[in-house]
């Protein structure tokens, strides 16, 4: 396996990226827009230089990852030599089965097709495609060139041998893969994701402030961020759709959605992305303080 086609230059599709080239794949890296892969190319490139602060690259290995990047606005061109394919467009059901089946009908027969989902079914986004046996999750935690988990989703199809060959790439990239079944939010997203919902109902029903509810996770259960902090940093719209699929595929009312996230995803408050979540950002995220609303009021 050498060439790889990562779809969706965004957080998660830039860092996919940066792994497989730093680890010496050719990746062929694919958006609509190239102002969206022009910043992704930056993003990387900003990434890799604090790899050599960290002496996890040297300075001359830099360029060489770059120079294995290339970008593409067209998929059909950026899939013709695809020994994998890692989707990691927005977490919409629609817009990745659309993607799949342009996947599968560009790609090569011999591809493998895998998703960075963190909860919708693999089983589904095989289903419309031409090759179930070849379609697998590779689900990276943000941020990818740091997180050392890839959870691999197995769907109802999966040939043993792709999980195989799956498991031992994630291992080449210097990642511990844990196998799972397809279920709704798998493992990693079923036990995280009613976590942080709890969080924001506790918060909206005034037992605790923002800073008191995240210093208690921090420091009482050794969490190294507070569950609000967390949501701010995977998006609450993300948050949302996650707990829309664990309601609607599990059925259970432990998931619904807490109607504070949903408000605030409304008012547009989606977190570090937006600058403005739980708490207001500034400078990439690193500097935060609580958003002045929950600071006023106690209840909402």
């Amino acid at each position: 396996m050498k060439y790889i086609t990562v779809i969706g230059a965004g957080t998660m599709g830039n860092g996919i990226a940066h792994v497989f080239a730093q680890f010496g794949f050719e990746v062929n890296l694919v958006d609509v827009q190239d102002e969206i892969l022009q910043k992704a190319l930056q993003t990387i490139h900003k990434n890799a230089e604090r790899q050599v602060k960290k002496q996890i690259l040297t300075e001359q290995q830099v360029p060489e990852l770059m120079s294995r990047i290339h970008v593409f606005t067209q998929l059909p061109e950026a899939l013709q030599r695809a020994d994998l394919v890692v989707e990691a467009a927005t977490e919409k059901q629609s817009l990745k089965e659309d993607i799949f089946r342009q996947m599968d009908q560009y790609a090569p027969a011999a591809a493998i097709l895998a998703s960075n989902t963190s909860s919708i079914s693999i089983t589904r986004l095989a289903a419309v495609t031409n090759r179930p046996r070849q379609v697998i999750g590779m689900h990276f935690m943000n941020p990818v060139p740091v997180m050392p988990l890839v959870e691999v989703i197995q769907g109802f199809h999966t040939d043993p041998s792709v999980t195989d060959t799956i498991v031992q790439l994630s291992r080449q990239l210097g990642k511990t893969p844990c196998v799972v079944n397809d279920y709704p939010g798998f493992v990693s997203n079923r036990i995280l994701m009613p976590m942080l919902n709890e969080a924001i109902y506790t918060l909206q029903q005034g037992v605790a402030g923002v800073e008191e509810i995240d210093t208690i996770m921090k420091l009482g259960m050794g969490h190294p961020m507070g569950p609000l902090q967390l949501a701010d940093f995977i998006g609450l719209d993300v948050c949302l759709s996650i707990l829309q699929v664990l309601h609607e595929g599990l059925g259970d009312q432990r998931y619904a959605p807490c109607p504070l996230l949903v408000k605030m995803v409304h008012a547009g408050c989606l977190g570090v992305k937006t600058g403005e979540g739980f708490y207001r950002y500034a400078a990439e995220g690193k500097e935060k303080t609580v958003n002045p609303v929950f600071q006023v009021r106690r209840t909402f």
